[in-house]
């Protein structure tokens, strides 16, 4: 299946992707609001050391995820993106039942090895896309696709908040159910949709690897300051997987159920963001204007997270935040049309490594940041709500780094001079 197949076969692709996609992001999503409890269950240290376990849990999947994604997108290259969707999907689900047997601390970093070695759904069903869509219908497609992220953003941390509520176990039985139904759906329904014609001749470790993944995304002035504006969102995107149930518990005192609420109200407003409005907004102001306007949206947010004095600021900071999401979709799709159809995993596992050095970043940046933030709030005899929203503010600080980036590499270029 191609860009130019019929609409009907294309609409019928896309949909079993929305599909697989949410059912794998609400997998993930049951086990947010459980695994700070989990951690603390194993410790009897102090609130801040918990936070740094998390971190380091948080690293080892990262460090997996950076050393085989570009190994994963590679292979979709060369095999086809069916059987890497259906490689990953089965291997989070038995990494879920790994994580809910594991009697230690131990273990739950045995499992979150595997889950970052399996972890490659979303760069290949972003390549699955571009091999199934032309290029002025991407923005509105991976719009689509972050929609789906939100879908199981709104049922995943509301479920696992509840199913946590009576066993911080149980969420991660669920997760793993919903994983292995994922697998299955996608054995029996997902068709492949890079053709063998379309398909790289050869698979070799030059193209298999995190450098030879960096080289092509130096391969042009544009994708590269696109993917250096990409890397700095992923960092500071990665404060809300690090910190974000951590900040709040400690803040405002939430527990399980609140912010599993909190998580579905960010997922409904994704929905409403990129299900909705993506297609449009970009269509209407361009790509490059809606990468800026996203990127500023988000710092906004992140500033409102940051400075807010009380619980309300978080559901003043979600619906704004959320209008970030205008960035993703219009970046992946200039990326896209950078590469050649026979590369498609190849960029999407380039980015795939960005994710994994932002996600070794962050884990080790964030948690860091916000212990000592604690630390030195408990310390302080003025305590307050800004010296708490530190990781916050190095977030938006990213942010705005990207921005610079991304609006110099994607102004229009001068008319050239005329030639006799």
């Amino acid at each position: 299946m191609t860009g130019t197949a019929a609409p009907t076969a294309t609409r019928a692709a896309v949909a079993f992707v929305f599909i697989t996609l949410m059912l794998d992001v609400l997998a993930m999503g049951v086990v947010i609001p459980v695994l700070p409890k989990l951690i603390e269950g194993f410790m009897a240290g102090a609130p801040a050391d918990a936070v740094r376990i998390g971190g380091w849990l948080g690293v080892v999947w990262a460090l997996m995820q950076f050393v085989f994604t570009p190994i994963q997108g590679a292979l979709s290259d060369r095999f086809g993106r069916r059987p890497v969707l259906l490689l990953s999907m089965t291997g989070l689900g038995l990494d879920y039942i790994l994580m809910a047997l594991a009697p230690n601390l131990a273990w739950l970093f045995v499992a979150r090895a595997i889950s970052g070695m399996t972890a490659a759904s979303f760069g290949t069903a972003n390549a699955y896309i571009a091999d199934i869509t032309p290029p002025e219908k991407r923005p509105a497609a991976f719009g689509l696709m972050g929609a789906a992220f939100g879908i199981g953003f709104v049922l995943g941390p509301a479920l696992g908040g509840y199913a946590g509520s009576f066993d911080p176990r149980l969420p991660f039985w669920v997760a793993a159910g919903l994983s292995l139904l994922n697998a299955a759906y996608g054995f029996f329904i997902l068709p492949e949709s890079l053709p063998p014609e379309r398909r790289s001749t050869k698979l070799t470790f030059a193209n298999a690897n995190v450098f030879g993944s960096f080289r092509l995304l130096a391969s042009n002035t544009q994708l590269a300051g696109l993917a250096t504006a990409q890397f700095f969102y992923m960092v500071a995107h990665n404060v809300y997987p690090t910190v974000f149930v951590w900040f709040t518990m400690y803040r405002y005192g939430w527990d399980e159920k609140t912010n599993g609420l909190a998580l579905a109200a960010t997922g409904v407003a994704s929905i409403v963001v990129q299900g909705g409005l993506v297609g449009p907004v970009v269509k209407f102001l361009g790509a490059r204007r809606s990468i800026i306007t996203g990127l500023m949206f988000g710092i906004t947010g992140f500033l409102i997270y940051a400075v807010g004095p009380t619980s309300t600021s978080i559901w003043i900071a979600i619906p704004i935040g959320a209008l970030w999401g205008l960035y993703g979709p219009a970046a992946q799709s200039l990326m896209t049309q950078s590469v050649s159809p026979s590369e498609q995993g190849r960029l999407q596992g380039a980015l795939g490594s960005l994710m994994g050095i932002a996600s070794i970043i962050a884990p080790i940046l964030y948690p860091r940041v916000f212990a000592a933030a604690i630390e030195l709030n408990d310390a302080s005899p003025m305590p307050g709500a800004p010296l708490l929203g530190a990781p916050f503010f190095v977030a938006a600080f990213l942010l705005f780094c990207g921005l610079i980036i991304a609006w110099r590499v994607t102004r229009p270029q001068a008319a050239p001079s005329a030639t006799p």
